[in-house]
């Protein structure tokens, strides 16, 4: 018996990403504050992916010091990696459109949901980001710690006031 236990260990270590990252969505309790649509496995409003702030904050915090262009000094963010929401949602797409409040798009290329990239933040300095101050969810990349980030193109993607995302195979007409 015991040496069944461990090949069935074993087998399910060897048999590649965990289905639990596959496990139905729960619905939102609070305020939506972001819907991801598109090439996605995972939803739990129709073809969407709905998320209010503790559906986020529950897939796992990060912090990133960094400066920005649009504050002054160092700042200490608290977020969600891309990278973890792409995981939880089984994002087949190979570019992101994400969009804020302002209906201000952003072109992302699934690469900038890697590790040590782009982040979700909605806590900035130990405070909620605030509607009235870029949030309440900015995309936000580690620009002094990669002076690759240091580019119009990435300030480009760092949308304020981000509430959609949509997954996509290809470029196009922006959602």
């Amino acid at each position: 018996m015991p040496r069944i236990i461990a090949l069935a260990l074993l087998v399910a270590a060897l048999a590649g990403p965990s289905q639990a990252d596959h496990l139905p969505l729960p619905m939102p309790q609070g305020p939506v504050v972001l819907t991801v649509t598109g090439d996605i496995a995972v939803t739990n409003a129709g073809d969407a992916a709905v998320f209010d702030m503790e559906m986020l904050q529950d897939l796992g915090s990060e912090v990133l010091r960094t400066s920005t262009p649009w504050t002054e000094g160092e700042q200490l963010f608290r977020g969600l990696p891309l990278h973890r929401l792409t995981e939880r949602l089984g994002v087949t797409g190979k570019l992101l459109f994400a969009q804020a409040i302002n209906d201000y798009t952003a072109e992302i290329p699934i690469e900038d949901a890697a590790p040590d990239r782009a982040m979700i933040a909605w806590e900035m300095n130990g405070a909620p980001i605030p509607l009235r101050g870029l949030g309440p969810l900015w995309m936000i990349y580690p620009f002094d710690q990669n002076s690759g980030f240091q580019s119009q193109v990435m300030f480009a993607r760092s949308i304020w006031q981000l509430d959609r995302i949509e997954a996509r195979q290809m470029a196009g007409t922006a959602p």
